[in-house]
């Protein structure tokens, strides 16, 4: 049985030599091989195209297959952080991050909100329209010392949200244009769905995903949809045609635009919806989640002032453990990605993680929760002895007036039912 120091002097040597830590697991639906699952979908090419999937082909076992994005790269970042985060707040696991505190503003509701929650995590505009201690946060040393961070002196992310470093970072928002520092992602974890289910195209030749969904919804009111509606800018309706104001005399302007639009009971949700079929939805042989660790990446990041190789050696084995407690977190939480995507790994499938050596030539990793909580604890007190420490509490930042005042008026625009401009909202 492998020891806590064993496991970590053997981590401490991966990020010194190995290329990476992956593991690859095999997952079918809840319900059983062959069942339809819905992977997430985008907008399509023009405004009037239905929503749709991610399709490619990949190149499996020697033969091109047919592939859907199930979870993209980006959207498990999103959840590895989720699993972190709840770890953390079940005080199974401690690492410091950077919170904004909105509990005594007119946005309370909010709460905290934390590198772990932003979309750009450290370098955020949350974080960046707050303050510490009175001072503008980017004014303060914490703030100067984040916007200085390079990849050869990245100390201050390991301080103050060393999960920044694992799944990157870009000071996007700062001075220079976006010229700011960019920290690559170490993890990269996706989910495919392998061998899509396909159907011949009449009359071409070809083959297509064959999944379809359906919808309709009778009403129990019986309201007909010849029924003429009028729906207010606030989201209210009315049965009464609102009046046009008249034109004061020697006014040039064109007549005002009525307070609201005519539009059938359907889009105020009253009425039946109309049976449909869309082409949403799909069969796979399996779906192939890949967890991929890369130490060189890591080995692209410094933090000892004076050049120490096993200070910085230390640092990288605290970040990877810290990915690698991201993976086993996310097991416990479970694959329920969304409505009708809900997974579990196969039998047969391995939870092994493994040590990828410069070669090619891999070795087995065995970790559970516990023991990758443990390897994270030991690895940070390993680079504090090294001198490379994480704060032992969260750096916490209060909102600048104007955040909260652009909050309280964007949802006094919502309650208003103003429409986004287009390019404004992100689908």
């Amino acid at each position: 049985m492998t020891t806590s120091n064993q496991l970590l002097e053997r981590l401490t040597k991966a990020v010194r030599e190995d290329a990476a830590i992956r593991r690859v697991r095999r997952l079918q639906p809840v319900a059983g091989q062959g069942d339809k699952i819905f992977p997430p979908t985008y907008p399509g090419e023009r405004n009037s195209d239905s929503p749709r999937h991610v399709f490619e082909r990949r190149r499996m076992s020697g033969a091109d297959s047919l592939c859907v994005l199930v979870d993209s790269v980006q959207s498990q970042a999103n959840r590895l952080e989720e699993s972190l985060k709840a770890a953390r707040e079940s005080k199974a696991l401690w690492f410091p991050a950077i919170r904004v505190d909105f509990s005594k503003t007119g946005v309370a509701d909010l709460g905290s909100i934390t590198t772990l929650d932003a979309p750009h995590r450290v370098f955020d505009a949350i974080i960046r329209d707050s303050e510490l201690d009175g001072k503008r946060f980017k004014e303060t040393e914490h703030g100067r010392r984040l916007v200085e961070a390079k990849a050869n002196n990245a100390r201050a992310l390991f301080e103050l949200s060393p999960t920044a470093l694992v799944f990157g970072a870009w000071n996007s928002t700062g001075e220079g244009g976006g010229l700011g520092a960019k920290f690559p992602r170490t993890v990269v974890s996706e989910l495919m769905g392998i061998g899509v289910a396909t159907e011949p195209v009449p009359g071409t030749g070809e083959t297509r995903p064959s999944g379809q969904r359906t919808g309709s919804r009778i009403d129990p009111l019986g309201i007909r949809s010849s029924v003429k509606v009028y729906k207010h800018p606030n989201g209210d309706w009315s049965l009464e045609a609102p009046k046009v104001e008249a034109k004061t005399k020697g006014d040039k302007s064109k007549d005002k635009a009525p307070a609201a639009k005519e539009v059938r009971p359907s889009e105020v949700n009253h009425s039946n919806i109309a049976p449909s079929v869309t082409m949403l939805g799909v069969s796979v042989d399996y779906v192939q989640h890949t967890f991929v660790l890369s130490l060189a990446a890591l080995r692209r990041l410094r933090f000892a002032a004076d050049g120490s190789a096993d200070a910085d050696a230390a640092a990288r084995a605290t970040l990877a453990a810290l990915g690698l407690v991201a993976a086993v977190a996310q097991d416990r939480a479970g694959y329920f990605l969304r409505s009708r995507c809900d997974l579990v790994p196969e039998q047969s499938s391995s939870e092994v993680f493994q040590f990828v050596r410069a070669n090619g030539s891999t070795e087995d990793l065995a970790l559970g929760f516990e023991d990758a909580c443990a390897l994270v604890k030991g690895a940070a007190a390993a680079a504090q002895s090294k001198g490379i420490a994480w704060r032992d509490s969260d750096l916490s930042l209060v909102p600048q007036e104007k955040l909260v005042k652009l909050v309280e008026q964007s949802r006094q625009k919502a309650l208003e039912g103003v429409e986004e401009a287009e390019g404004d909202s992100e689908s």
